[in-house]
């Protein structure tokens, strides 16, 4: 058996059980072992890392593990420039198209709200999200390490338990993409763009006390739904103004 050192850093500590956080441990190993393996084995997932320094120097995935070897692991970077070492992605993660999880209907209602594209169908299996997310160049939204840690996997985000708030204002603070809001221009509901509309042309599904005192409408042309500044709205204001706050 081979040992080596590793330490993880920033929120990749947040995968880690308490006693390995913010720290060096110590990892043995056996035979040939890429550092791509290693780390999954360690319970993060590939998708959350974007820089490896082995012994002070930048390296791959593919990457085969040395006895001796002193590991650190660093989280995806869109504020610091490391342009000169080796990224572990052709692609940046930065782009603002998203595939979601079963489990996540408010996070995906929040992104949605604040006009992020997410495909969610509570009914794909994760095949099915893989193969979506590269075709269609989508960054995976998920709560399972195991699905971040398929080798077909790119590009995504481990959401964690708690509020909804809390990880979309994470997912913005990661991509560095709270510049892209575009507050209620996409359906909540089918996630298609969301058109201005006349009153006269709709004045016929508005309610009575709707058209008394609403003149601002929006359609989503492929559902037919219709969209009005009402309570509903002013509640979910509330709570994209709670997250660009913060962010």
């Amino acid at each position: 058996m081979s040992t080596a050192i590793f330490r993880f850093y920033e929120e990749l500590n947040d995968l880690l059980p308490r006693d390995r956080q913010k720290k060096d441990f110590e990892v043995t190993f056996q035979g040939k072992r890429s550092i791509k393996d290693m780390i999954e084995s360690l319970g993060v997932p590939h998708t959350e890392v974007d820089l490896i320094l082995v012994n002070g120097e930048s390296v791959d995935f593919r990457y085969l593990l040395c006895p001796g070897d002193r590991v650190s692991v660093y989280p995806v970077f869109e504020r610091l420039d490391i342009a000169e070492v080796t990224r572990l992605r052709n692609l940046p993660l930065r782009r603002t198209r998203f595939i979601a999880d079963n489990n996540l209907g408010q996070v995906v209602k929040l992104m949605r709200a604040l006009g992020f594209d997410v495909e969610f169908n509570p009914d794909l299996h994760p095949g099915r999200i893989v193969e979506i997310s590269k075709r269609e160049k989508r960054i995976i939204l998920t709560m399972s390490r195991k699905l971040l840690k398929r080798k077909e996997v790119t590009h995504g985000i481990l959401i964690r338990p708690g509020e909804a708030e809390k990880e979309v204002r994470r997912i913005l603070e990661s991509l560095h993409i709270k510049s892209r809001v575009k507050p209620f221009s996409r359906c909540l509901v089918c996630n298609n763009s969301l058109e201005p509309v006349s009153k006269a042309d709709i004045l016929d599904r508005i309610p009575p006390k709707v058209r008394a005192r609403c003149h601002a409408f929006s359609i989503c042309r492929p559902c037919h739904r219709i969209y009005w500044e009402g309570t509903h709205v002013e509640a979910m204001k509330k709570r994209i103004q709670e997250v660009l706050a913060e962010a």
